[in-house]
Parts: C-alpha cells; structure tokens; sequence
C-alpha cells in the first residue's frame, strides 16, 4: 500500500511540476524566497501594531516561537523520514527545476508549506478578520508558497499536504495560546 500512495504521488507531482511555463520560472523562483514578502510581513506588523499595540511584542515572541518549532519539526521529520526529494530520487529525471534548485537531500515533510500555513492560521485567529477577505488572501498566500515547491521539484504533493497538516496545528496553537495570553486581564490593562 506504502508503494502505492508512493506512486500516486510520484504521478502527481510528475503532473504538477510539468505544466511549468518559462515565463513563471524567475516569479516562482523569487516567490518562494522569505525576503521577497518582507513587505506582506511588514504590513501584518502595523495591522498588529495598530490592534494589540504593546502587546505586539508578545505576539512577536509567540510568532518567532512558532517559526522556530514549524521549521525544526520539519527537519526532524526530514532526518527520520528519509525520503528523498523529487530532485534527488534516482528514478525520476523529467523534473522541471530553475536555476539549478535542488534542494536538500530529503523532503518529508515540507517547511515552506508548515511555516507558511502556520503563519497564515496565526495571523487569522489574531487579526479579528481586519478585513473581509483577509483570510482568504492569507491563505491563498500560504498556497502559492507551497505549490512552488512542486514547482520547483523540490517537494512532492504529500510532502505538501504533510507539512500543511503540521502548519496548520502549529499556527492553530500557537494563535489560541497567543490570544489567551494577550486577553488575561493582567496583560490588557
């Protein structure tokens, strides 16, 4: 049965990272970079500035808490999984990578995907929904962020899925407990 989810999701990824265009390869490859949304994260800090103004330093602390335990569990993860990325499994020679890209050695499970979708659950439970669709832009965010892995062959689809199950707990979390302790009355006054 393992082989078979193995094959599924060979095909699968084979499918997704094949429909690449050349046109996208410099925006997925620059997109997938934690510096290209400093403004986004900017942004998120004056929409938390503005709400919980002091206690922003607090939710800082929890979101640097957060980062840290999505990013490790990943690796630990990656150590005792052992599987191998798309770009370092023998078998497989038909993948589409940019500039040379390939990634560590192995990809079960993925970061970018955990700490995106963990900081976009954060964000959403502490934000109050700013704004209408705030939610839905952050988690459309999280989604172009993962599906570059694919697109950049570094990551299969359940490498994706995988990290976005564990993101999605972290952030929860992490954002029930941010907000529990930015509430306690001894904090708010």
């Amino acid at each position: 049965m393992l082989e078979t989810l193995k094959s599924i999701d060979q095909s699968f990824f084979l499918f997704l990272n094949g429909l690449h265009c050349p046109f996208f390869d410099p925006l997925v490859y620059y997109g997938t970079r934690a510096s290209t949304w400093l403004p986004l994260y900017f942004l998120l800090l004056y929409f938390l500035i503005r709400k919980y103004k002091w206690q922003t330093v607090l939710i800082l602390l929890f979101a640097g808490l957060m980062i840290m335990v999505s990013d490790q569990l990943s690796n630990v993860f990656k150590d005792w999984i052992a599987r191998p990325r798309p770009t370092h499994e023998p078998g497989l020679t038909s993948i589409h990578t940019v500039n040379g890209y390939l990634g560590g050695e192995f990809g079960f499970y993925s970061a970018h995907a955990s700490t995106n979708l963990a900081i976009a659950v954060f964000m959403i439970i502490l934000s109050g929904n700013p704004f209408r669709y705030f939610s839905l832009l952050m988690l459309a965010w999280a989604f172009f962020m993962a599906y570059t892995r694919i697109y950049l062959g570094v990551h299969y689809p359940g490498d994706i899925l995988a990290g976005w199950l564990a993101g999605g707990l972290i952030g929860w979390c992490f954002g029930q407990g941010c907000g529990w302790v930015i509430r306690k009355p001894v904090l708010s006054q």
